[in-house]
């Protein structure tokens, strides 16, 4: 029982490191997906800035968008 035990706790040892080890690097699609949420983002918010100087120049009470 012993020996199960601790071939139990190397092995889990093993997939600990090797899990941390893989969390660590970023791949090239994280990359990319982060840059695309990124502009995504940015887009968003030159889209809502637009709007509300359009809102402004019309004298709109409600300047949000």
């Amino acid at each position: 029982m012993i020996i199960i035990r601790k071939m139990a706790l190397v092995f889990f040892a093993a997939l600990l490191s090797v899990g941390i080890a893989g969390c660590e690097r970023e791949t090239g699609a994280e990359e990319v997906g982060e840059t695309i949420d990124e502009t995504v983002e940015d887009v968003g918010n030159a889209v809502e800035d637009a709007c509300e100087e359009v809102k402004e120049g019309a004298d709109v009470a409600d300047t949000d968008c």
